[in-house]
């Protein structure tokens, strides 16, 4: 179980498969293993791939203290130094893609290519705040209350029907709390990364999903224009594409990465 000290967090992080180094970034609520567990194989025949468990995720402990893009970036950075040599690739998912996005700019060198799915540059919108308010609330009451509400509103409505009632009920069982959601509740209320973006000075693919209810467009958008040269596309997906679509952004993912 490879792991780093960063600061006073042991930093923990998968490796798996060769050739240079792809880095994936998780998200709020999530790990190195529940967003990109089912995608590695995707990539880890021509690719050393690298996923962390940031601070409040997996199997990562830290002293507790407050969360801040930064913290974060520094601690993904570390694994990936540690991990592989020479500069990788990273995805970044989510608050994830926040993250990739401050690694690129605090850590010159390093990346190489970088793709941010779902991201935001900062939560200004009054719609989000009401939305990470709600999540922060729902989690000390009771997370099976806040599970469900990002069930419902992380996956699109088609997709979600289509997992019917004993998929639902299965999503609901094996979503376990992360050790530090609070504090990273905390932290997506808090993101401003928007002095950072103009640092960001490699090849940046930037990925909306079009039935996005907890991102919707502005946030990948604001990435997009505050990222000189960076490219744009779009899944047809709901916010939990790494479920919902793992396939084809998998593909999208090795189009840039490996072009």
């Amino acid at each position: 179980m490879p792991s780093i000290t960063v600061a006073d967090a042991n930093v923990h992080y998968e490796v798996e498969g060769t050739g240079p180094g792809l880095v994936l970034v998780h998200g709020t609520q999530g790990s190195g293993e529940t967003h990109w567990g089912r995608m590695v194989d995707g990539f880890s025949g021509d690719r050393t791939v690298v996923r962390p468990d940031f601070s409040g995720s997996g199997k990562t402990t830290d002293a507790g203290g407050e969360l801040t893009a930064e913290i974060l970036a520094g601690q993904v950075a570390a694994a990936a130094r540690a991990a592989v040599d020479g500069p990788v690739d990273m995805v970044g998912f989510s608050l994830g893609a926040a993250v990739a996005a401050a690694t690129a700019a605090l850590e010159p060198g390093l990346i190489r290519r970088l793709v941010l799915v779902a991201g935001w540059a900062h939560t200004g919108d009054a719609r989000q705040r009401l939305m990470f308010e709600l999540w922060r609330d729902l989690d000390r009451v009771d997370f099976g209350l806040l599970n469900r509400e990002v069930l419902l509103n992380g996956f699109s409505p088609r997709f979600l029907d289509g997992l019917g009632p004993d998929g639902i009920a299965e999503a609901i069982a094996t979503n376990t709390r992360e050790p530090g959601l609070d504090r990273q509740i905390d932290l997506d209320l808090r993101v401003d990364i928007r002095d950072l973006l103009p640092r960001v000075a490699v090849p940046t693919l930037v990925v909306e999903l079009t039935r996005d209810q907890l991102v919707p467009a502005w946030g990948p958008i604001a990435l997009h224009e505050g990222i000189r040269d960076s490219r744009y596309t779009e899944i047809d997906s709901g916010h939990l594409v790494v479920f919902e679509r793992p396939a084809e952004l998998t593909e999208l993912i090795r189009g840039f990465v490996l072009d």
